[in-house]
């Protein structure tokens, strides 16, 4: 198994990822000391890791979401009462 320097693995990393996705596993090490394992995912990590935005177009956000009661916080935070 390979060992890579941290400075050698950050001037490399888009070619280092492509290569541990085929399956060439690798260390990284800080000073000589060996500090993380760089593995592909497996299936069933790669289908988890695709369930980010698995709600998209499920949940609806009014267009005024940042603006919702903001004259009630601010008079909160100002201390006023109604």
């Amino acid at each position: 198994m390979q060992t890579i320097n941290i400075h050698e693995a950050k001037t490399h990393l888009s070619r280092l990822v492509e290569e541990a996705a085929k399956g060439n596993v690798f260390i990284i090490a800080k000073a000589g000391k060996p500090m993380v394992k760089v593995s592909p995912l497996s299936e069933d990590e790669l289908i988890e890791a695709g369930r980010l935005g698995f709600m998209s177009g499920e949940i609806l956000v009014p267009d005024d979401f940042n603006s919702l009661e903001a004259e009630e916080i601010t008079r909160l935070f100002e201390g006023k009462s109604l």
